[in-house]
């Protein structure tokens, strides 16, 4: 059985075949040459700050819709030096969207909109759309759904990716619920981000532009004395390829004859970095602190982040919240929905009036694919820090949490899932979740996650392929209790039989010790998370590498009543 690897190393012999955003049908199509971007100005044009979003006047109120417009991401015509526009999809119009900056036990209530038609005739899909998958099936229009990764929110507002809707709510998925979604912000102050989850359409949407930061702040965080306003900076990094014009593309190979021409791909990773929307930027930074809110929002690629010269991490949150303490590290990871709070020093003697660089080190696919290019994807952005000195006044305590962590006991047995690779009836490689006693699961297959209201629970995931899968569950924010390798036999079925430990235990490492949404379960290892759940109805959990949960790596399960 081929896995995804063997896929990818074909693709490097094959006659590559690029997918142009802008295609006005499924089947539009065409061969084009892939730009230099050595000819690519690096860290030219300043990094943009995404605006914050506003709720109307005296309300909580947020109308947020998702717009096509043409935008500039720092790429130029390499001949003539002129500024190239490219086609996105964005929150208002704007790519990122705009960041949610709101307080918790502050409910807020948001309309998105669908708004992708022009002069009364809805626009069809960036990406043609591969329907040999299972997909938002509307008659006419690009169905959208919002989801808050990471939120704690009632299951008619989470964005199930069945509850997908066409511009003016003319067609609406099967799960859809309503119009307005309600967040209560009744969770820890944490890093959130808000994307598209239309079933088997996110690779596409989100690589339109359809994602942006949602940030919850408390009590608590305000007496931490953090570095803030200017000196805090959320930092949306994403890979994507563009043609010589200065569109967006997709790299697609030819299939076997009666294939349908794909958009899924094993992975899809891109040939450029942007960071907020800016190709290869740079910030001017004064030798303070700063705090980095980093975001891994990239269909597939994972980041291995350092600064050259060095400089350490002091890492102070991750996905959903505070850890308990600072941690220290020289490198950062992330895989895709992941994101890490940190606190970096530049006023360092070795950072002092010198331009810092922000550097990736991740192979593709992870762990153990080919090496990131230096001149291109081993880059993300550089720091220009300023010499004169300044007055700081932030801090980075001791003790960063003001209520401890919450002691997860598991109430139920413990289930035993895992993560599977096998081929679709074209060949191509389907990435599945599944359980380890009964094998795959495709995502209209009956349920097999439903805990009680209220239980805490025991997810062991069992990696049986040979690379890592960042895995995201809805609704919680988890522990990582730990890691082990393990060796074992697939039957027909997928379930995974005879398993034989090949270590010990390995705890979380320093940066999965916080409140986590998305775990990254490396090759033939089993990670073990907990969880309570404690609001009733239907969520998903899923890959967020997100070729992988549109072809079909994702999962319904059910919080039921007694």
């Amino acid at each position: 059985m081929p896995t995804r690897r063997d896929v990818l190393k074909s693709l490097v012999s094959a006659p590559l075949v690029l997918t142009p955003f802008g295609s006005r049908t499924a089947n539009a199509q065409r061969e084009t040459a892939l730009p230099d971007l050595r000819r690519q100005q690096q860290f030219a044009h300043r990094l943009p700050r995404p605006p914050l979003a506003s709720p109307a006047p005296g309300t909580r109120h947020y109308d947020i819709a998702v717009r096509q417009f043409r935008g500039r991401l720092g790429l130029v015509d390499p001949r003539t030096g002129r500024a190239l526009e490219t086609t996105l999809w964005g929150y208002e119009g704007k790519y990122p969207g705009p960041t949610f900056d709101v307080r918790r036990g502050e409910p807020v209530t948001v309309r998105w909109a669908n708004a992708l038609a022009a002069d009364g005739q809805a626009l069809s899909h960036l990406l043609p759309v591969d329907r040999s998958v299972h997909i938002a099936h509307a008659k006419a229009g690009a169905p959208i759904v919002t989801h808050l990764h990471g939120g704690h929110v009632e299951p008619e507002s989470d964005g199930d990716p069945e509850a997908w809707f066409t511009p003016g709510f003319a067609e609406r998925g099967p799960a859809f619920a309503k119009e307005v979604y309600q967040y209560d912000n009744d969770q820890e102050a944490g890093t959130l981000w808000y994307h598209d989850h239309a079933l088997g359409l996110t690779r596409l949407n989100v690589g339109a532009g359809l994602a942006g930061f949602y940030l919850i702040r408390d009590d608590g965080e305000d007496r931490l004395g953090l570095p803030s306003g200017a000196q805090e900076i959320p930092l949306l990094i994403q890979d994507r390829t563009f043609t010589a014009s200065g569109e967006l593309v997709v790299v697609s190979h030819p299939e076997q004859p009666g294939a349908p021409q794909p958009s899924i791909q094993p992975e899809e990773f891109g040939t450029a970095i942007l960071v907020n929307g800016m190709l290869w930027p740079y910030e001017a930074v004064e030798p303070r602190r700063y705090r980095l809110r980093f975001l891994n929002g990239s269909d597939s690629r994972f980041y291995a982040l350092a600064f050259e010269p060095r400089l350490p991490f002091v890492l102070i949150g991750a996905d959903g919240g505070f850890l308990e303490r600072p941690a220290v590290l020289d490198s950062l990871l992330l895989s895709p929905g992941e994101r890490a709070d940190v606190i970096v020093d530049f006023s360092r003697a070795n950072a002092r009036g010198r331009t810092v660089a922000l550097l990736n080190s991740a192979p593709t696919p992870f762990p153990t694919g080919d090496p990131p290019d230096p001149r291109t994807t081993g880059r993300i952005m550089a720091f220009r820090v300023g010499a004169r000195t300044v007055h700081d006044e932030s801090r980075v305590p001791d003790t960063l949490r003001s209520e401890p962590l919450p002691d997860l006991r598991p109430t139920a047995p413990i289930r035993e899932l895992a993560l599977f690779e096998g081929k679709d009836e074209f060949g191509r490689v389907k990435t599945l979740l599944g359980t380890v006693r009964d094998g795959a699961k495709n995502w209209h297959d009956p349920l097999t996650e439903d805990p009680l209201l209220g239980a805490v629970e025991a997810w062991d995931l069992y990696n049986a392929t040979e690379d890592a899968h960042p895995i995201h569950v809805h609704l919680v924010q988890f522990r990582v209790i730990g890691h082990r390798r393990f060796a074992g036999d697939l039957d027909e079925k997928g379930a995974l039989k005879q398993v034989r430990w090949l270590a010990d235990d390995r705890p979380p490492g320093a940066d999965e010790r916080g409140p986590k949404d998305t775990v990254r379960v490396p090759p033939k290892t089993r990670t073990r998370i907990v969880a309570r759940f404690d609001r009733p109805g239907r969520y998903v959990w899923h890959c967020h590498i997100l070729s992988h949960e549109d072809h079909e790596m994702m999962r319904p399960y059910v919080v039921r009543r007694a």
